[in-house]
């Protein structure tokens, strides 16, 4: 399919901060292949945070959940969306909302998944069907470009954070008497997708004894502080309680991590787009579809069942991960620095 050397792209993308963080190099490529390209992003505001500054985009356009709900709210959309004049719409959800977003901003290229992964009324509302051939959500949303003569590019990240949240990272990691920093992220969306209080602690007593970590234990709600706090008094001093971050400055602290451990959820993805070692603990989602990219994901069971009953699920899954197999993979993680250090 023939493309002009400035296309006006559109990335529809709505929800979820990691699957919107697994998304960047659908961006990064465009822009790497296209360098004059026009590029914008529509997504939900609850998800807009690691998307809003991201240097390759052009335009961000931020909608409220539910925004396809009222005709009104449709047309309102539509009057968002068209003075961008994009000429090609790119379907990374495979939903009726982000594949409408796409129709409502006058793309006559829009382009989404062939087959299951094309949901709902999505395939038709796009015309240029994909049928993927990889299951992981970067990969398979990197498969929408090849209509527009983009094949196999690089996966790249360039997740947008200040330099004033860098900054102030820099500070705190050195109020940390630690050369080597893990980061512990016991915070889960679902109840499915916890690990226990009691095995992040003996996890951060191991990385201590063994390798000489410093843990600190991060949170976003009240109930994961209380959590957090949880693990740090088990912790038998080896953890730390994290301060209050937003999303950019939790991305900078966790530059500054060596490892950094979490169920899947969005600052999982954020370690694996800063650079950070990190170890992926799955039950109710499966690695394959987005585990963290290129890193480690131990999944011992799986919640089986349709996505309403694994968001209701206990963690029983999840608790077939033990300490011992968080512990084997950090020992990996270090032989092969050793390695590289060798090398």
């Amino acid at each position: 399919m023939e493309t002009k050397q400035s296309p006006r792209i559109l990335i529809s993308r709505m929800s979820a901060i990691g699957d919107s963080i697994l998304t960047l190099p659908v961006a990064c490529a465009i822009r790497e292949h296209y360098p004059d390209a026009y590029i914008g992003w529509v997504i939900e505001k609850k998800a807009a945070p690691m998307v809003r500054g991201h240097q390759t985009l052009d335009a961000v356009i931020e909608l409220e959940r539910g925004w396809f709900t009222s005709t009104k709210k449709i047309r309102e959309t539509k009057a968002l969306l068209r003075p961008h004049q994009f000429d090609t719409s790119i379907d990374c959800q495979g939903l009726t909302k982000s594949a409408l977003a796409g129709r409502l901003s006058g793309a006559r290229q829009r382009i989404g998944f062939a087959g299951k992964h094309g949901g709902e009324i999505s395939r038709l509302l796009n015309n240029v069907r994909v049928p993927p051939v990889f299951s992981h959500i970067t990969d398979r949303s990197l498969e929408l470009l090849i209509p527009l003569d983009i094949h196999s590019p690089k996966v790249q990240w360039k997740l947008p954070l200040s330099p004033a949240s860098r900054t102030w990272a820099a500070r705190w990691r050195r109020t940390i008497q630690s050369n080597r920093l893990t980061v512990l992220n016991p915070g889960a969306t679902w109840a499915s997708k916890a690990w226990e209080a009691d095995r992040f602690a003996a996890t951060a007593k191991f990385a201590r004894d063994q390798y000489g970590y410093r843990s600190i234990v991060v949170w976003g709600t009240f109930e994961e502080r209380l959590m957090a706090e949880s693990i740090v008094e088990q912790s038998g001093g080896a953890a730390t309680l994290a301060p209050d971050t937003d999303l950019h400055h939790l991305g900078a602290l966790i530059e500054t991590a060596d490892i950094f451990i979490s169920g899947d959820t969005g600052p999982l993805h954020i370690a694996v787009a800063v650079g950070t070692d990190t170890i992926g603990l799955y039950g109710a989602t499966r690695p394959g579809d987005s585990g963290p990219y290129g890193q480690f994901a131990l999944q011992k069971a799986y919640e089986s069942g349709s996505r309403t009953h694994r968001r209701k699920a206990d963690n029983t899954a999840m608790r077939a991960i033990e300490v011992a197999d968080v512990c084997d993979a950090i020992h990996q993680i270090e032989a092969k620095r050793s390695m590289t250090k060798v090398a």
